[in-house]
């Protein structure tokens, strides 16, 4: 179990560079470089001089700490320079580093033995052996014991030369534990077919489930079939909007094959616009890596799934899918960056993400800095908040998810929606799942109502400073849960995310026969709330004249208490909720049998969605006073006469 971080205010909540006086002289610590798990207990002596090291050396560039107060103003509704967005080369230019610095930085680390093997906007990566990474870091990497495994880190803080002054932000890499993301919710991969069983619902409460036993006092719906994108819109308050003139992107690892047929094979089934020419774009690396450990084929449904419910949300919004090479941070990092260097997009959608436990205050600080560049730019970072609640269940530690966490992202939650006859708004609970399984004779619930299985991550941060944004909207006791001073609470918005009121995704898959063929299932997880809310943004984006909203946080909860919002609780009707569900044993038909279950809908571990922001849906969801709001602002910034 790793241990969780301490907040650092400077690197890690803002960005700046990690560079402060260090025990040696003429050398600048870098801070967050030494993992907090490389401790002197689980110390198993120095590796070997001639074991290889890959690293990335992040550059701070010309102005960080500029650079962070100019992404807070320019998003910031009560800023002047609120909307006064730079374009990438302007970015590049005022805050990026300077040929001079590279140079500097370049010729550090050859001096040392080290090889460089890549040069971005970014980072410098170098390679080499250990003694040439400690000369150059000024540490000794010693092995280290983490969990039942090793694992190589630095055994002090790393420094560089105070000769580059500041030139360096972070250093990633000099630890070998695995770093990596995971999409945020539970696709069965393509290579095996899932198909959800009947009774449904075709809207929420259109089917009672009059022959099982009652919950909670009353009988209970069957789960939906799965939303639609117009039951979605209608929800979310679409209005006549849909994203005309607005570019999202989506992020994650590795790309699907039959994405384009797939995309407008479930328009047509479904009613959504179909897929103009160049409306779907693809960037993707030239080569792929870590494909057996990443499950690369388990990713081609999380791409499917965003691709989808972008385009039912904002049937007319442009999409451009970013593949990373591999599910590790460095991959992800280069494709966030590539949405940034290129501004491939105003809105990105990002389903993935690890636990807050795992991040190290050096990918950290990595990530803030591609985050800030993008607020100058006017391009808005939205992250799933994670799917195992408190992560109790699934760590064993109360923590929330990474990037999420970033006081620079979007972080949305998820919720249970009902919609009900002719597209009608009914309610919705923050979501958190339990089950219990029909008894043998079918005459009760075993255990009722059962085990918590999943639902809407967070929490408070235990790294991250409290953003300004959220003071005087957030409850202290939850800002406050880790420290006196206030912390980062996760998320900030919600949308729909349980899979028991989820939305139908299609996808080819591979049948038990050996054939390829499109089928469509019911799926959830906050990895569907964070592309519904990047759609409902670019909604807001059309409304507001195209305008780009940049990072949207300040704006979000500046909206706060407004009707721009449905207030989310666990118990919108008063009493207990719940929806029967029928699976395929095998998961695809009958064959094996059946498995009949109850899931009490409202109950996320130990979060809870209350009356105002809570650690489940944040502000609320969307409501249809949401996307209309932007173009009343969008008239206020009108010139008078």
């Amino acid at each position: 179990m790793a241990a969780t971080l301490p907040m650092l205010a400077g690197a890690l909540a803002l960005g700046m560079p990690a560079a402060h006086a260090a025990d040696s002289p003429g050398r600048d610590a870098i801070a967050g470089t030494k993992p907090l798990w490389a401790t002197a207990k689980a110390d198993k002596g120095a590796a070997s001089n001639g074991a290889q090291v890959s690293a990335r050396v992040y550059l701070a560039g010309r102005d960080a700490s500029g650079l962070a107060a100019y992404a807070k103003a320019v998003s910031d509704p009560d800023s002047a320079s609120y909307g006064k967005y730079l374009t990438a080369a302007q970015t590049q230019s005022r805050f990026g580093a300077t040929k001079a610095q590279v140079t500097a930085v370049r010729s550090w680390l050859t001096s040392a033995g080290l090889k460089v093997t890549g040069v971005s906007r970014h980072y410098v990566s170098v390679s080499g052996d250990v003694a040439a990474a400690e000369k150059a870091f000024g540490t000794q990497l010693h092995n280290y014991a983490k969990g039942s495994k090793t694992y190589r880190a630095p055994a002090a803080t790393a420094s560089a030369p105070d000769s580059l002054n500041g030139a360096v932000l972070t250093v990633t890499g000099l630890d070998n534990a695995p770093h990596k993301a995971r999409h945020a919710d539970t696709l069965p991969e393509p290579s095996a077919v899932f198909k959800n069983a009947g009774p449904f619902s075709s809207y929420y409460g259109s089917k009672t489930a009059s022959t099982l036993p009652s919950a909670y006092g009353k009988k209970i719906p069957y789960a939906v079939a799965g939303y639609t994108g117009k039951q979605l819109r209608a929800a979310y308050g679409a209005g006549s909007h849909t994203g005309q003139g607005v570019r999202v992107a989506i992020t994650d690892a590795y790309a699907s094959p039959t994405i384009a047929y797939d995309a407008a094979t479930y328009a047509k089934k479904h009613g959504d616009a179909a897929w103009r020419t160049g409306q779907l774009r693809q960037s993707l690396p030239g080569t792929y890596t870590r494909t057996e450990e990443c499950d690369a084929a388990g990713w081609y449904g999380e791409e499917t799934l965003d691709v989808e419910a972008v385009h039912a949300v904002a049937p007319a919004a442009n999409v451009t899918y970013v593949g990373a090479a591999s599910c590790y941070d460095d991959d992800l990092l280069d494709s966030l960056s590539k949405v940034v260097d290129n501004h491939l997009a105003d809105i990105v959608s990002n389903s993935w993400g690890d636990i807050e436990a795992n991040q190290t205050p050096d990918l950290a600080a990595a990530y803030d800095q591609v985050f800030q560049f993008g607020a100058v730019e006017g391009i808005g970072f939205y992250f799933s908040s994670g799917d195992n609640g408190d992560e109790v269940a699934n760590t064993g530690t109360k923590q929330v998810d990474t990037p999420a966490n970033s006081a620079w992202v979007t972080a949305v939650g998820g919720t249970s929606l009902a919609v009900g006859k002719g597209d009608s708004y009914l309610w919705e609970t923050g979501w958190g799942t339990q089950k219990a399984s029909l008894s043998a004779d079918g005459k009760s619930w075993t255990a009722f109502p059962g085990a918590f299985t999943s639902g809407a991550g967070g929490g408070t941060s235990a790294t991250v400073a409290q953003p300004f944004y959220q003071k005087g909207v957030v409850p202290n006791a939850l800002a406050k849960a880790r420290s006196a001073a206030g912390n980062r609470v996760v998320p900030d918005i919600a949308a729909i995310a349980d899979p028991n009121t989820g939305f139908k995704v299609g996808q080819t898959q591979t049948f038990p026969d050996g054939s390829q063929q499109y089928s469509e299932y019911r799926i959830g997880g906050t990895s569907l709330a964070a592309p519904v809310i990047a759609a409902v943004q670019a909604l807001a984006q059309q409304a507001r004249g195209g305008k780009a909203l940049g990072f949207a946080n300040p704006a979000i909860y500046a909206k706060y208490g407004t009707k721009a919002y449905h207030d989310v609780t666990d118990h919108p009707t008063g009493s207990g909720l719940a929806v029967a569900r029928v699976d395929f044993a095998n998961g695809y038909d009958a064959a094996d049998g059946l498995l009949t279950s109850v899931r009490s809908l409202g109950k996320d571990s130990s979060l809870s969605a209350v009356k105002g922001y809570d650690d489940v849906t944040g502000v609320g969801s969307p409501a249809k006073g949401y996307v209309d709001s932007y173009r009343r602002h969008r008239a206020a910034e009108r010139p008078a006469g």
